[in-house]
């Protein structure tokens, strides 16, 4: 009995499994091995050790493109988890209308990128995009909002916070899983609605917090191709030359497969160790707020 559900599951797993070889596994194992060659597509492909790797450190536009991600994460990070947790906890009670607006949270999310992109790229025209006209009835230089390193940068955090659907349906998920018991009990004891978030709700979704968080640290490093790519092209003056965008330049643009396969190594390797530092640090936070 043990043997055939153990076959079973596994003939469910085999797509997922089979998939996740050919689109993920093998590419990367291929990336990785191409990070130690001259890979340029056109010439016969020659062992260079770790010479792109030292390409890699005196490349100042490298460590640019760096720099300007990880901003995208230190600063969209926490902007998209706190909105989505907001909406989460406003649309747990069952009320008229929560059914629409946790369906409109959700809309931005299933947009594809491209479309997502040059729907803001209209959005932020600085002639007849109508943010730049809000911005700009606000006294603010709406018109040079993608001209300016901030504007730019400020933009493509901005464009990240409508898509928070995945964020928000997993909190949503697991607050409504939380015991309604314990909720009453605070009722009952007249305990203040901050209180309450404080010592009962974010102590219990603190597990998926940390789950969340992780996840979206290598969203958004990675999220930022398109985006840079279409709207700003990685200007003004470097601001938004993305990881992503850096490497797409090195590899399709300048044939420089090889050392495009080095950076993606690198930031892989980063994106795992910034993982790892932000979850212990989360769970450090996490056991403060079990004292």
């Amino acid at each position: 009995m043990f043997r055939q559900e153990h076959r079973t599951g596994l003939m469910l797993a085999m797509p997922l499994l089979v998939s996740t070889t050919i689109l993920v596994l093998i590419p990367t194992l291929v990336t990785f091995i191409f990070a130690f060659t001259n890979f340029d597509g056109l010439s016969q492909i020659k062992w260079v050790g770790f010479s792109n790797f030292s390409k890699i450190w005196g490349d100042t536009l490298f460590w640019t493109s760096l720099k300007n991600s990880f901003y995208i994460a230190a600063v969209g990070v926490p902007l998209r988890i706190t909105i989505a947790l907001f909406l989460a906890l406003l649309l747990t009670p069952e009320r008229t209308g929560v059914g629409a607006a946790r369906s409109s949270a959700f809309l931005p999310t299933v947009i594809p990128d491209i479309s997502y992109a040059l729907l803001w790229l209209w959005m932020l025209n600085p002639i007849y995009g109508p943010v730049a006209y809000l911005i700009s009835a606000l006294g603010l230089p709406g018109d040079q909002l993608l001209l300016t390193p901030f504007g730019a940068r400020f933009s493509i955090v901005f464009m990240s916070l409508f898509q928070i659907g995945e964020i928000y349906i997993v909190l949503l998920a697991a607050r409504r899983e939380l015991p309604h018991e314990l909720y009453e009990l605070c009722t009952i004891e007249g305990t203040s609605a901050f209180w309450t978030f404080k010592r009962l709700t974010l102590p219990l979704l603190m597990p998926t917090i940390v789950f969340l968080t992780a996840r979206d640290v290598a969203w958004s490093l990675q999220s930022t191709f398109v985006p840079s790519l279409v709207i700003t092209k990685g200007g003004p003056n470097f601001a938004t030359l993305f990881l992503p965008l850096y490497i797409y330049q090195n590899g399709f643009e300048y044939m420089r497969l090889g050392l495009a396969s080095a950076m993606t190594t690198v930031m892989f390797l980063l994106t795992g160790l910034m993982i790892f530092v932000q979850v212990r640090v989360l769970r450090f936070r996490k056991g403060l707020f079990d004292l």
